[in-house]
């Protein structure tokens, strides 16, 4: 009788929790602005769910703990989807397609692990977090699994659709690094080609692998080689990206004028302050040098855009749609191409 009784309590603290997942599902949408933001709010609905539906079926705590439980759900489902997104790892070696608010719809190439960061720069404003937080445990994947897993995403998409603007190496880390990141971008080619001939092939990359002549000429081919140039200060490069081993970034700028119009410059433009100093780079003291830097490399396009998803560091902040705006039209009047997204 006592088993049975106790059954029946454990299997109406479920009901509950039913309840409250239908109220999570109605909050999501309301607040998620694209997949993405859309998927990471249903992530952690999910993981709140299951450990609730846990806590009920294992303990026999009183009703207080299971409305504790119920509006903890609720509370964290909905601030979820309030927020722009979540700190992140990114599914490898296939994932999306999400849109992009400066590419359009992509399908993300990820050739780091999947339960980890793999970078050599460890950025304070990464929405991957800090590379110590995320230690990957699996391997990369291999040059065949990534050939494999985009031509049967991109058969599919062929099929079913949407068709994409772009195939994108970003995700967990510097792509760049996979030891046959040469190769892969040969076969990404191959297949865009026979598959959908009218997109794009971008890479988000830091550029620290640029000096390897391998790279340089598998980023030569793609045709958006997109390079990370925050400043040209070792200080503040020091204090926000972070870079792991050696980084001359007089010699990266070197590198990146030899791509010349084969690139395109991607800088970030935040404010706010981290261990306490600044971090703001939209002052004249950093933008002078820094246009006088992009000047000398003569890129294709320049990318500035701000703080636009949840970072590991708490403290940052967005640079103005007016600060960004300014720098963007003290670079069209270098004569380059620039693009500002908010």
């Amino acid at each position: 009788m006592f088993q049975t009784l106790h059954f029946q309590q454990r299997i109406k603290r479920i009901i509950l929790i039913y309840h409250a997942a239908r109220r999570c599902i109605s909050l999501m949408p309301q607040a998620a602005t694209n997949e993405i933001e859309w998927l990471h709010s249903a992530f952690v609905f999910i993981r709140c769910t299951f450990r609730c539906i846990v806590h009920c079926i294992n303990s026999s705590y009183s009703k207080y703990w299971l409305r504790r439980a119920k509006g903890s759900l609720l509370k964290k489902a909905s601030e979820t989807s309030v927020n722009k997104t979540m700190t992140v790892i990114y599914p490898s070696p296939i994932f999306g397609p999400v849109h992009s608010r400066r590419l359009g719809v992509s399908l993300g190439i990820n050739l780091l692990p999947a339960d980890g960061k793999c970078c050599s720069f460890d950025c304070i404003y990464c929405e991957c977090g800090f590379n110590h937080d995320f230690v990957p445990k699996q391997k990369m994947p291999t040059r065949e699994e990534v050939r494999q897993a985009l031509e049967n995403q991109l058969r599919k998409m062929s099929e079913e659709g949407p068709k994409p603007d772009v195939l994108t190496f970003a995700g967990n880390g510097e792509p760049t690094l996979h030891p046959h990141f040469p190769e892969i971008i040969d076969d990404t080619l191959a297949l865009r080609d026979h598959y959908f001939p009218k997109a794009k092939v971008s890479v988000l990359t830091n550029a620290t692998q640029i000096l390897r002549q391998p790279v340089f000429d598998a980023l030569c081919k793609v045709d958006n080689n997109i390079c990370k140039l925050d400043t040209i200060s070792p200080d503040y490069i020091a204090l926000i990206d972070r870079p792991n081993g050696n980084y001359d970034v007089l010699k990266i700028i070197e590198g990146l004028k030899r791509f010349g119009n084969r690139c395109v410059i991607q800088t970030m433009f935040m404010k706010g302050e981290y261990e306490g100093k600044s971090v703001d780079n939209t002052s004249e003291a950093f933008v002078q040098p820094w246009l006088q830097t992009i000047q000398a490399i003569q890129p294709r396009e320049v990318m500035i855009y701000t703080i636009d998803r949840e970072t590991p560091a708490h403290q940052l902040k967005k640079a103005s749609p007016e600060e960004l705006d300014a720098i963007g039209e003290q670079v069209r009047k270098l004569g380059l191409a620039c693009s500002v997204a908010y």
